[in-house]
């Protein structure tokens, strides 16, 4: 079967050995998959991704040989063609499905998209656990029930914020996560949130998935908005509030650019008492003054990736049209088109977000 694979920091188009599923599995059609931020920079960095991974779990990365050859893909819908032996076979071969990325096998799990066993859902066809597959409902589009797992990402960095009902959110950068998290906060009716992005082709994105406030910080400092939704920025300022017997929402701030110095630059204009969110991921060495978070007591929490619950939730969310993806989707790309998908995608005013259809 033909597969786009990373080959010596390369992606090539070429065929594959075909998928036989085993106990437990599912074999699968991949009818869309998107192109995630972490494809475009595995494609050139996959070994120093590795390197940090193996740094942040104690040594252990597994198996993983980030040089072999590599098919991405882990933002997929896919249609089940047959099943493993032993199956229960509760979803019938022809049902749209969606899972988590990750493949239980004999010899351990394998993480689809960053496995040497296994492909991702830049193939024609992927081997699923069959425990794990959700059936997508409400006869929901492929190409939007292909975005359960990147919006899954927003859903797990809100639900690790400390949101009140009368909290005030700032979300930076409005690329494919912040886009995300601006969903998942407005999926559970949190706002105001405001947006801040230098495209204005995100910017529209985010206006577009609800954000209540969108700044080109070209223009204006998306902290010049603090006061007038009733934020006191200076810690002596929310003193005297409290002891006049005002209150004034939790103001949390989600970092999703990944780029360094921007978590230092938060931390120095943030609120007082902010708590930062950090879902954009720097893969570089960084540097903050701990003394300046430490005076205005910012409180720092780092997310990664979402439970199987907030997976199922999004997709229901999705389904139901609490969080309407009709219009995120703004490319579609062949196998033999994905390595320049991935060059177009270096352009933020190009794209919002690109599937790879694999039958196209």
């Amino acid at each position: 079967m033909r597969a786009v694979i990373r080959r010596n920091k390369q992606l090539i188009c070429d065929e594959i050995p075909e998928l036989t599923p085993g106990p437990g599995q599912v074999l699968v059609k991949t009818l869309a998959c998107g192109i995630c931020g972490s494809d475009l920079h595995a494609l050139h960095h996959m070994e120093h991704m590795i390197e940090t991974t193996r740094r942040a779990s104690g040594g252990d990365a597994g198996t993983f040989n980030p040089t072999a050859d590599t098919v991405f893909g882990h933002e997929f819908c896919a249609e089940i063609l047959d099943h493993g032996p032993g199956s229960p076979k509760t979803l019938k071969a022809g049902t749209r499905v969606v899972s988590v990325p990750v493949t239980m096998t004999a010899s351990g799990i394998e993480a689809l998209g960053y496995s040497n066993a296994l492909p991702g859902g830049f193939a024609e066809r992927m081997l699923l656990t069959e425990a794990m597959i959700l059936e997508v409902p409400n006869g929901l589009p492929t190409d939007q029930a292909a975005l359960t797992e990147p919006f899954a990402v927003g859903a797990h960095a809100v639900a690790k914020a400390k949101l009140d009902k009368d909290s005030v959110c700032l979300v930076i950068g409005c690329g494919p996560v912040g886009l995300a998290v601006i969903a998942g906060l407005k999926a559970k009716g949190h706002g105001p949130v405001i947006a801040s992005d230098y495209s204005p082709r995100r910017r529209a994105a985010a206006e577009m998935l609800g954000a209540d406030v969108v700044i080109d910080p070209a223009k204006e400092s998306p902290h010049a908005r603090w006061d007038s939704f009733g934020v006191p920025t200076a810690r002596a300022a929310q003193q005297m509030a409290r002891m006049m017997g005002k209150t004034f929402g939790q103001p949390v701030v989600f970092e999703c650019v990944g780029a360094p110095g921007v978590l230092q630059h938060l931390i120095e204009a943030s609120p007082a008492g902010s708590q930062i969110v950090v879902a954009g991921v720097c893969m570089e060495t960084d540097k903050i003054e701990p003394a300046i978070a430490i005076t205005k007591e910012i409180e720092l929490t780092f997310v990664f990736g979402y439970t199987p619950d907030e997976f199922a939730m999004t997709l229901r969310q999705l389904s139901e049209g609490v969080i309407d993806v009709s219009r995120v989707v703004t490319g579609k790309v062949g196998l033999d088109e994905v390595a320049q998908a991935f060059v177009t995608l270096g352009d933020p005013e190009a794209h919002v977000k690109i599937l790879v259809e694999p039958g196209r």
